[in-house]
């Protein structure tokens, strides 16, 4: 069984506009690619042919992939959110206790991840460190780069 997702209303979106572009056009593009490489003769010796055959298998376990994704996706209501704790969805300003650097953080789900927009992924090591933690704690994350300390400044949505 697949662990359930929460997803921002517009993450979601994106996730079923994704999956239907790849039930409806990507799978009309490979079929006609099958069609065209099936045309050019002895299928025992097309590469074109297996290489088609080969993407098609790619596409269905993306498409098969999503459809996981999004069955167990739930949309959430941000209106039940508590910003008494860092949970996801919370936008964290934090202070990095070893340079006193300020950096304010959105958490979000994996595929909604984006760095260059300051949206990390709860499953981060940032981001589990952040979870359940109060405006004045500490949160101790052990990263690739060693263990860092941040203090929760701000939480807010």
């Amino acid at each position: 069984m697949s662990q359930v997702s929460y997803y921002t209303k517009e993450g979601l979106e994106r996730l079923r506009a994704e999956l239907h572009e790849l039930k409806t056009k990507g799978r009309a593009d490979m079929a006609r690619q099958i069609a065209e490489a099936r045309d050019k003769g002895d299928l025992s010796e097309n590469a074109e042919y297996d290489a088609a055959k080969d993407a098609q298998g790619l596409l269905e376990l993306k498409i098969n992939k999503l459809e996981a994704i999004v069955a167990n996706a739930r949309e959430i209501d941000e209106s039940q959110l508590d910003t008494s704790k860092v949970s996801i969805l919370s936008k964290v300003k934090i202070r990095n206790k070893k340079n006193s650097m300020t950096m304010t953080y959105t958490l979000v789900s994996e595929e909604e991840a984006d760095l260059k927009s300051n949206r990390i992924s709860i499953k981060s090591p940032i981001g589990q460190g952040l979870m359940g933690k109060k405006v004045g704690e500490t949160a101790v994350v052990k990263a690739p780069a060693g263990t860092m300390e941040f203090e929760v400044l701000e939480i807010s949505l």
